[in-house]
Formats: C-alpha cells, sequence, structure tokens
C-alpha cells in the first residue's frame, strides 16, 4: 500500500500542510514537530518525490554556481577547486544539488545566467566571478528583476554597490600586506614581488596591502620590484631566469609571490642557481593550496578562508530562499592567514650589501 501525506498527517496528529511544510523543512514548523514527522515518514515507508516538492514549493533543491571563464586554466583552478568542494560538501549536507557554469555559453555566446533562471532550475546562485558585467553589461538587472536570490564570493564585487548586494569575500589587501610584513619582521628590506597580469582587483589589493607594509615600515617602494606573470610554475620560474641579474643587483633577499605555484617556480630556479631556501631567500606564497606541501621546503604562505567563506555564503543564500532576513544585506570581509613554514627564516645579516 502506498502511505500517502494524508496517512502520516492522520497518525501525526497534524495538518496535511503541516507535514507537507515539515518534509520541505519549512521555519515556519517547529523543530520537534519537523523530526517527528520526518521520522514518521521514514518509518512508514512514505517516498518523497522531488519533483512533487518542486511542484507545490515552487523549489528545485539546486543551486547555480557561476564560475569565470578562466576556471579550467590549471593555475586558476587548484584554487577554485577546493573552493568548489568545500561548497559542495555543505550543499550535499542540506541535500542540495549544484549546477556549475561559465556566464555565457562558450558556443552559443548565450547567458547561461539567464537560461539557468527563465528555465526555473534553480533555487539561487553563488557568484564566484570577479566582474560578470564585463561579460553582460545587462545581467545584474536582469538577476534583480526576476527576483533570484544570490550571493557573491570570494570576489569583491567591485562593479555594484556593496550595499545592495549580499557579498563574502576575502580581504586580499590584508594578505598582501601580512606577507610583507612577515618578511620584513624577519629583516628583509630589499622584497620582490611576484604578481600577475592584467586588472584583476584581487591582485592590485595584494600589491597595495605590500606597498602598504613597505611605507609602515620606513621602506621605499621601488616600483621596479613588482614583476608580473601568469600565476602558473612555469611563469615563476621564467621570471626568476630572466631577472637574477638585478635580483642579486638590487640585493633582493625576500620575494612575496602572490600566488603559490608562482612561488614554487621561482623555488625551483633559485635551487638551480645553486641557492638555498630560506638561507640566501626568504619565499612568501598566497593561496595556501595543498600541493605545495609536495616541495621542499614547504611554503610559508597567506592561507585563504575556502571553508569559512563557502559556510557563510551557503548559509546566507539559504536564508534568502527561504525568505529570512531578506530586507538586510550581509557584507562581510574575511582575513587571511599567514602560515609559516619552511620557505622563510630571519635573515642572515651578512648577505645584505
Amino acid at each position: 500500500m502506498t502511505v500517502t501525506i494524508k496517512d502520516i498527517a492522520r497518525i501525526a496528529g497534524v495538518s496535511k500542510a503541516t507535514v507537507s511544510r515539515s518534509l520541505n523543512d519549512s521555519p515556519l514548523v517547529a523543530e520537534k514537530t519537523k523530526i517527528k514527522v520526518k521520522e514518521l515518514a521514514e518509518t512508514m515507508g512514505f517516498e518523497f518525490n522531488a519533483n512533487a516538492r518542486s511542484l507545490s514549493t515552487s523549489k528545485t533543491g539546486t543551486i547555480g554556481i557561476i564560475y569565470p571563464e578562466r576556471f579550467g586554466e590549471f593555475g586558476i583552478s587548484l584554487y577554485y577547486n577546493s573552493l568548489l568542494s568545500q561548497i559542495r560538501d555543505f550543499l550535499e549536507k542540506e541535500e542540495l544539488d549544484n549546477i556549475v557554469a561559465f556566464p555565457r555559453n562558450r558556443y552559443t555566446g548565450e547567458s547561461n545566467i539567464k537560461r539557468l533562471i527563465l528555465s526555473k532550475k534553480i533555487d539561487g546562485l553563488l557568484i564566484i566571478h570577479p566582474n560578470i558585467t564585463d561579460v553582460d553589461q545587462k545581467i545584474m538587472n536582469f538577476i534583480e528583476i526576476s527576483k533570484m536570490p544570490y550571493v557573491f564570493l570570494h570576489h569583491y564585487p567591485s562593479f555594484c554597490d556593496l550595499e545592495t548586494v549580499d557579498a563574502i569575500y576575502t580581504n586580499h589587501f590584508g594578505g598582501g600586506y601580512d606577507a610583507t610584513k612577515h618578511l620584513i619582521e624577519l629583516g628583509h628590506k630589499n622584497i620582490l614581488c611576484l604578481t600577475s597580469h592584467g586588472n584583476s582587483m584581487e591582485f592590485n589589493q595584494r600589491t597595495e596591502g605590500y606597498k602598504a607594509a613597505l611605507m609602515d615600515n620606513g621602506i621605499e617602494i621601488n616600483e621596479d620590484f613588482i614583476l608580473k606573470g601568469y600565476r602558473d610554475i612555469s611563469s615563476g620560474y621564467e621570471i626568476i631566469m630572466q631577472n637574477i641579474d638585478f635580483i642579486q643587483v638590487n640585493n633582493i633577499t625576500g620575494i612575496f609571490s602572490q600566488t603559490d605555484l608562482m612561488a614554487i617556480g621561482a623555488m625551483q630556479a633559485l635551487k638551480e642557481m645553486g641557492k638555498t631556501i630560506p638561507d640566501d631567500y626568504s619565499i612568501v606564497g598566497y593561496d595556501d593550496i595543498e600541493m605545495v606541501l609536495d616541495f621542499k621546503p614547504n611554503l610559508t604562505t597567506i592561507h585563504q578562508p575556502r571553508e569559512e567563506i563557502a559556510i557563510l555564503t551557503c548559509n546566507r543564500l539559504l536564508e534568502l530562499i527561504n525568505g529570512v532576513r531578506k530586507n538586510k544585506k550581509v557584507n562581510m570581509r574575511l582575513s587571511t592567514k599567514l602560515i609559516e613554514r619552511e620557505s622563510t627564516r630571519k635573515l642572515n645579516t651578512s648577505l645584505e650589501g
């Protein structure tokens, strides 16, 4: 015999609406009642129909995740994959599915965001993109008009008024500052900074943090000490190889690399030239990706709060989907953390010119 909501309602002594709301985890039902109804449904062998839930509640149980177009590039994907893993872990615990997409279809040029919203495939959006308005100038207006719940994460949404959106992102200025300050506290004054080509907001903020730490400690900023690459191992390697004379002439002893991969490449280049880390050069990376532990010496780096970002962002999106604190925007800038390992040490003053 097929068990129905009516059967569960009769035995539980509640209305059919209460049973339906309990199975949909509605905030309108007391937690004690929801637990009772769910346990009774499981005991009676009630099969919850996800399609029926979608029809009755207008919810799909699916979250859309929008990533930047360069997501697949090795140097970029390592961090994003780690962040995505944290998000999926949270959503799975909540029994929610996810659809990962780029802002636009790479073949048709059509907006994937519009398609997901118009097809009613998702309940909300997590936007992990540095500037989706570069891809589609009208997309924010469309999202607002559609009333689709959304939260920005990881990237600072500089293309809109921060007070009008929900956003949880990393304090990259603070990360750049702390990395440089660590090297200064170890006695380094001539500090090379490896950053990224392009005009990425987060890398600009890391560079500004680097400059601020120098200024606060009475060290003159030398723009020639800021070298640009492509965020990966080979780029870090090439920068050092091509600039080794410059590095030695200017008595560089500390290196702040704005990605862990560039730091790994820099260490490899220095080792090939017979240099020792951290005896000859102290190096600080950025991101704290897992693979840094596979290289010796283990890299001192700036840890981005991936797990915290994922949990806070997903919780906020669920609040918006369920109509909780919908009119109050949440903006959080999360601090990074310096992870001190083997690639930095106090400067041997005999190395200075």
